[in-house]
């Protein structure tokens, strides 16, 4: 694997609570450390490769929007300024920095939060198949990538590694979390693909869909892990959208279209990725983050 990469953390002097598909995250009593590798996943599985910089752009991304959505729902994020860190944090310097954030230790909700502008991926093979999205009947004759007549929430439940996120309804939502909960996650999750669609259309991107996780601290609701990044949310170049077909995309598409080709059965063993692939994946995550943010990652 690339030296540019970091596929894991050991920080054995602090106490690792999960290890995720992306991200690994330390215990610091009220608070964690989350830091961002260059892992990639597809199909609910990790790869054996990684990608450079992805880790990097994740924390960044995330960092800008959590500032950019503050006015509509507060975040988990504290600092991502290593300086500021504990002292035990802060030995390890070299391997969390650019890719860590210290954020607020919530309650997590067990609900993915999915809210869809257009109709593609999963949703679009759904809808050929039965004319629903997540079993909500929507109009007759949409084509691939149109844009919906209204925003659509389609919530998951939050899968364990190797197992799929699993759709449910809305009504399933509300007998998970109870039925306040679930409009308050609801209305905020509405209102934070509005805001951060705008600002997509002004840099030249249209945002299709993406997802959400919150959490309660206290009895406050905070949008907790990631918001807006390319393995959250579905980035397409405006200029060149045209409903009827797939779209060039900033995300994992095209990690997944490359499994895909090759006729992998979604199954282990997990196949290696070309370097041309990790490549233009690596490039295609700096690219979405120059546009949003308006600068190169440094």
């Amino acid at each position: 694997m690339s030296k540019n990469v970091v596929a894991e953390t050991n920080l054995a002097d602090l106490t690792l609570l999960h290890r995720g598909k992306v991200r690994d995250l330390y215990d610091l009593d009220d608070r964690l450390l989350i830091i961002s590798t260059d892992r990639i996943s597809a199909f609910d599985y990790v790869l054996p490769n990684g990608i450079p910089y992805k880790g990097r752009v994740l924390t960044a991304l995330s960092e800008f929007w959590f500032d950019f959505t503050s006015s509509i729902v507060e975040n988990h994020l504290i600092t991502t300024d290593v300086a500021a860190y504990p002292d035990n944090v802060r030995t390890h310097a070299d391997s969390v920095e650019g890719r860590s954030m210290l954020v607020h230790k919530a309650n997590r909700i067990d609900v993915e939060c999915v809210v869809r502008g257009y109709i593609a991926g999963s949703a679009w093979a759904e809808y050929k198949k039965d004319g629903t999205v997540c079993g909500a009947r929507l109009p007759e004759g949409l084509q691939e990538s149109d844009r919906l007549h209204e925003l659509i929430f389609t919530p998951a439940t939050k899968a364990e590694y190797g197992e799929h996120d699993e759709n449910i309804s809305i009504a399933q939502m509300e007998g998970i979390i109870g039925k306040d909960l679930a409009e308050r996650v609801m209305q905020t999750s509405v209102a934070l693909f509005e805001a951060a669609s705008e600002r997509a259309e002004e840099v030249g991107l249209i945002l299709c869909d993406t997802k959400f996780e919150f959490g309660l601290l206290g009895e406050e609701l905070i949008l907790i892990d990631e918001v807006f990044t390319p393995d959250s949310s579905r980035f397409w170049p405006k200029d060149e959208y045209e409903p009827g077909r797939s779209q060039r995309s900033f995300d994992k598409q095209y990690v997944r279209d490359y499994l895909n080709e090759i006729g992998w059965n979604k199954q282990p063993p997990v196949p290696e990725l070309p370097e041309e692939v990790v490549e233009k994946t690596s490039e295609k995550y700096l690219d979405v983050y120059r546009m949003i943010v308006g600068k190169d990652l440094v």
